[in-house]
């Protein structure tokens, strides 16, 4: 089966942060995620990854103000300073953690940033990313996210959009992150999708749809698509990145003996 990894940013968050590697351990994973390490010093996580034997799969460049709603700043042409500054935090932490991939939130369109300017200075900034991370063997990840219940005006709201981007910038490093959740909702059709997507693909995340919750939630039939997973070849991570709908524990019957 595929090589399964925890987001610690939506499971085990009965306790705090630090104490999640050690849960996501105990519970059988060997690797690890989170939206975001810039809040901790990265000598603290790095030694929760190496006490808890972890690998540290995947986390996002910074986003801009999160909680004042942003999503992601690499489509904003006045940011671009703010955006390569964070790709050298990312790139900070990457080292220290052992990460070898990043994934750019691409962020939402203001209304008044044209199309055109938005898409430019989106492949502009990917394509400066993707040359300082392959000088650090760091892939750069681009995730879609759908539009229409999650992230209304995010740019990269389709797995068509991400590949026009890959193919414009151009870059041996960038890499598509398909998030069966998202793609659910803006595209169905999941196994073949990935399939045909399979070249492209760095890294991919799930939960059920709808509500995000854990696998026999909503309407994914789980089981099938991880043995596609595993039957195309696919040898990445594919991450847990949902919200239990009681205890983390109790969620992880999808998780039964493939540890």
């Amino acid at each position: 089966m595929p090589r399964f990894a925890a987001n610690l940013s939506m499971l085990f968050t009965e306790v705090d942060f630090p104490e999640r590697f050690a849960m996501a351990r105990a519970a059988g994973f060997e690797g690890v995620e989170y939206l975001f390490p810039y809040a901790y010093p990265k000598e603290l996580l790095s030694q929760m990854l190496n006490d808890n034997k972890l690998t540290q799969v995947l986390f996002n460049l910074p986003p801009g103000n999160w909680g004042a709603g942003e999503r992601g700043i690499a489509c904003l042409p006045d940011r671009v300073e703010e955006f390569q500054a964070g790709v050298d935090q990312a790139i900070d932490y990457a080292r220290a953690l052992g990460c070898r991939q990043l994934n750019c939130l691409a962020g939402l369109k203001p209304d008044h940033v044209s199309d055109d300017i938005a898409w430019q200075t989106l492949v502009d900034n990917v394509g400066w990313a993707a040359a300082r991370l392959a000088d650090e063997g760091i892939t750069l990840c681009l995730e879609a996210i759908n539009s229409r219940v999650d992230m209304p005006g995010f740019v990269l709201d389709t797995s068509g959009k991400v590949l026009a981007l890959i193919e414009q910038v151009d870059a041996d490093n960038v890499r598509l992150q398909y998030d069966l959740y998202h793609m659910q909702i803006m595209e169905g059709d999941l196994v073949r999708s990935m399939e045909c997507l399979l070249p492209w693909i760095g890294h991919i995340q799930f939960a059920d749809n709808p509500g995000r919750h854990e696998p026999g939630t909503g309407e994914i039939n789980f089981s099938n698509v991880f043995e596609a997973i595993d039957a195309m070849g696919y040898d990445g991570w594919v991450s847990a990145e949902y919200r239990p709908t009681g205890a983390t524990g109790d969620s992880l019957g999808w998780f039964a003996g493939k540890v």
